[in-house]
């Protein structure tokens, strides 16, 4: 059974970071699953059905906007419900496919609201349907 707030995968290499980022959404109702790497994360993607993706643009062995690619050709209900977090927003590899892709961008140190701002909007029109609809 999903969360009421929805279910969130979160994807970053810095374990303290993943940490507190499920806490603080767990607390708040969602249901987190967290990663550390993409072969995992695909495994998860695979087992679960996520309503929204926090990625890390610097992961081990790929990159989140190479992951993200992959995650909207497999799983494309989560195309637009992908948003990426970083510390090197200003790299020129990273503005230069933000600026392609046009994709949300966290940049780190971020605060929770920022997340939750973000989680809302993508999330809203989603949980709206489900619960119209009258499905669990």
């Amino acid at each position: 059974m999903k969360a009421k707030l929805g279910t969130v995968l979160i994807v970053d290499d810095d374990a303290w970071l993943r940490g507190s980022l499920e806490s603080a959404l767990t607390v708040m109702g969602h249901r987190v699953l967290s990663c550390a790497d993409p072969d995992e994360a695909y495994s998860l993607l695979r087992a679960t059905s996520p309503d929204a993706v926090l990625l890390d643009v610097r992961l081990p062995g790929t990159s989140g906007p190479a992951m993200s690619s992959v995650i909207a050709r497999r799983w494309p209900q989560l195309e637009g419900r992908i948003a990426f977090m970083t510390g090197d927003a200003g790299a020129e590899d990273v503005r230069a496919w933000l600026e392609c892709n046009r994709s949300p961008l966290l940049r780190k140190p971020f605060t929770v609201r920022q997340i939750t701002t973000w989680l809302d909007a993508t999330l809203r029109p989603a949980l709206a349907q489900t619960s119209e609809s009258g499905v669990a």
